[in-house]
């Protein structure tokens, strides 16, 4: 298992029952692979340096967690296919 940090962007626009949704999907796609999540961390509303999809702000969420390098990539996946989030980025944390 590696440790992994994953930072994403969702739509501002979703209302809060989305946004959760979201939240726990990605934390259950971890989960479900043998992962753990060791932490999220709601941002919350922040403005973008640039406009991603003529929105000027996100919703952002940092997530800690450890995963087999298949279950990462299988997240970078769900995230591109994903309606509602903007942008996203996952980080290996090296030793």
């Amino acid at each position: 298992m590696r440790e992994y940090e994953t930072m994403y962007i969702l739509d501002p626009e979703l209302d809060e029952e989305s946004i959760n949704g979201l939240v726990d999907k990605f934390k259950a796609l971890i989960e479900e692979r043998g992962g753990e999540v060791k932490e999220i961390d709601r941002w919350g509303k922040r403005r973008l340096a640039y406009p991603i999809s003529h929105r000027k702000e996100g919703y952002y969420v940092v997530m800690n967690f450890s995963a087999t390098p298949s279950a990462a990539q299988e997240m970078e996946r769900v995230f591109k296919i994903t309606t509602g989030v903007l942008r996203h980025i996952i980080f290996r944390k090296d030793k």
